[in-house]
């Protein structure tokens, strides 16, 4: 991916650092766009921390400060993205909120949050940035969200969460076949397992049965460097990415050796 410019939405900590040092390790220019400009309280990270890690890495970092609820916001980021880097030739919807619980016990602005970042934050970014995903020779679309599966156990007890991340997913179909004529791919990946994040440790999940980001990192790698014209429309788990790749070894990526890594949400056991 060496001088290929990514606009990574949410990309301070957890998955989306990981990708953007995954990307940066190839020489890429990387757009780290997020709130966290300032230490958080309880998360570790910020877009400036992430910038700094990128260029050691060996990539070029863009550090903006960015609420994708925001619309002159979202333009203003790509906007100075472009003006960077010269255009953008990778989108990576990463930025997601999430509250698990039934729909009784569902704050409405909790639901709303949701909908904000998750359905509307990733079709505004997606939106901008098409124009100049056009432009490139291999442009890409890349949204953290899941393969669509209306079993009813995966909207109790979640419902309104399972909304928005399908919702996310709606959003790939319909863009994969818009931008198909434009040579732009549009995917979704999702880990197969448990991933271990800053963030989720703050909901209570512990690091045993979990892989670390680095498998996520590695699968986008993989998808973001194929053929746009050859790889659109896509619901990829990370795991199946990988083994498509040759990839066997997968205790690498187990936080507790000898573990194994439990099934992720809207993942049916093979």
């Amino acid at each position: 991916m060496k001088d290929r410019t990514l606009f990574i939405t949410g990309g301070s900590r957890g998955i989306g650092r990981a990708m953007a040092l995954r990307a940066a390790a190839d020489g890429a220019n990387v757009v780290i766009a997020a709130k966290t400009a300032e230490p958080h309280p309880k998360l570790p990270g910020t877009i400036h921390s992430v910038a700094t890690e990128i260029e050691e890495a060996g990539g070029r970092a863009l550090p903006l400060t960015l609420d994708v609820r925001r619309e002159d916001q979202v333009a203003e980021a790509v906007a100075s993205a472009v003006r960077h880097f010269g255009g953008i030739d990778v989108l990576v919807n990463n930025a997601s909120a999430v509250f698990l619980g039934r729909a009784a016990d569902t704050p409405l602005k909790r639901f709303d949050l949701m909908f904000d970042i998750n359905v509307r934050g990733t079709f505004a970014a997606s939106q901008a940035c098409i124009p100049y995903l056009e432009r490139s020779d291999n442009g890409h679309i890349l949204t953290l969200a899941p393969p669509i599966d209306l079993r009813a156990d995966w909207f109790a007890n979640r419902t309104a969460y399972t909304m928005s991340k399908f919702a996310m997913s709606m959003t790939v179909l319909g863009l994969a076949e818009e931008l198909r004529t434009g040579g732009v791919a549009v995917n979704a990946l999702w880990p197969r397992t448990m991933i271990h994040t800053a963030a989720s440790a703050v909901f209570g999940l512990g690091r045993a049965g979990c892989r670390s980001t680095e498998i996520m990192a590695d699968a986008a790698h993989a998808v973001l460097t194929r053929p746009s014209t050859e790889c659109t429309g896509n619901f990829f788990l990370d795991e199946e990415v990988l083994r498509a790749e040759g990839v066997t070894d997968f205790a690498k990526y187990e936080l507790v050796p000898g573990t194994p890594a439990e099934i992720d949400l809207f993942v049916t056991p093979s």
